[in-house]
């Protein structure tokens, strides 16, 4: 059975898209640790990170430095945390986070935003790329 991040890769989700490569898909998470929480993906789907070839992986961690990167540009925060976890979805993923403090690294604590919020932060993160 796909994954959640399959159905958003073949459209059957929908997703607050950042960028997308041929190999790979930045959207916001739809239940942020703090504004601007962003997911990296590969399109393939590989349920453990390491499970990745060094070509995979590699470009996942250069797709991820850039959208950091335009996260950096567009968010107010000290710096941008990664975490790769994978226990809740069976599909690599790469949480980057705007970090202000050590709790937007915790995955306690959730920011609300609404649907145009989304959308425009998703815009907004775009223009920084």
């Amino acid at each position: 059975m796909a994954s959640i991040f399959t159905k958003i890769v073949n459209g059957e989700l929908p997703c607050y898209k950042i960028a997308e490569t041929e190999d790979f898909l930045a959207f916001l998470d739809v239940n942020p640790n703090a504004k601007g929480h962003t997911l990296c993906i590969p399109k393939k789907e590989i349920d453990k990170i390491f499970d990745l070839d060094e070509v995979e992986y590699a470009g996942l961690m250069q797709f991820s430095r850039l959208i950091a990167q335009a996260l950096k540009k567009t968010i107010d925060c000290k710096r941008i945390g990664m975490s790769v976890i994978g226990l809740e979805v069976p599909h690599v993923h790469v949480h980057l986070i705007p970090l202000t403090t050590m709790e937007d690294a915790r995955f306690i604590s959730k920011t609300q935003l609404t649907p145009k919020e989304f959308g425009e932060l998703a815009l907004a993160i775009q223009s920084n790329l």
